[in-house]
């Protein structure tokens, strides 16, 4: 399996609504509850009506579109990275799973998948 390095930092964030969000950027990600507005982004692209904000993040995404009936994957990924002590941030879109980590837990993270039989690309 193929795992590629996204080249962007990106900012974790709740905002007051998305009306400042520059949805024609390469990467944004949204999530509306009764409780928030939440949003992934790069950070040069974090809009101005932000009430929280986590920057240092960096991102892989599984390369390929993943079937749904595949199982596992994430889940397997996931474990590698917790068992050696690194927290992640996962989003799933209709395609693939896309893993950040904290920007100072990145290349290891990058390093485990590899030794793990992962394609790095």
């Amino acid at each position: 399996m193929q795992i590629k390095k996204l080249d962007h930092d990106f900012s974790v964030c709740k905002v007051v609504d998305y009306s400042q969000v520059d949805f024609n950027q390469p990467y944004c990600f949204t999530g509306k509850t009764d409780q928030e507005n939440s949003l992934v982004c790069l950070t040069a692209h974090v809009p101005d009506n932000v009430l929280e904000q986590d920057d240092d993040w960096k991102a892989f995404r599984i390369e390929g579109v993943l079937d749904f009936s595949l199982i596992g994957i994430l889940s397997k990924i996931s474990t590698l990275l917790a068992d050696n002590e690194i927290g992640i941030f996962a989003i799933s879109t209709y395609n693939t799973d896309y893993i950040l980590t904290k920007a100072n837990n990145f290349q290891q993270a990058i390093t485990l998948l590899a030794s793990a039989g992962y394609q790095i690309v």
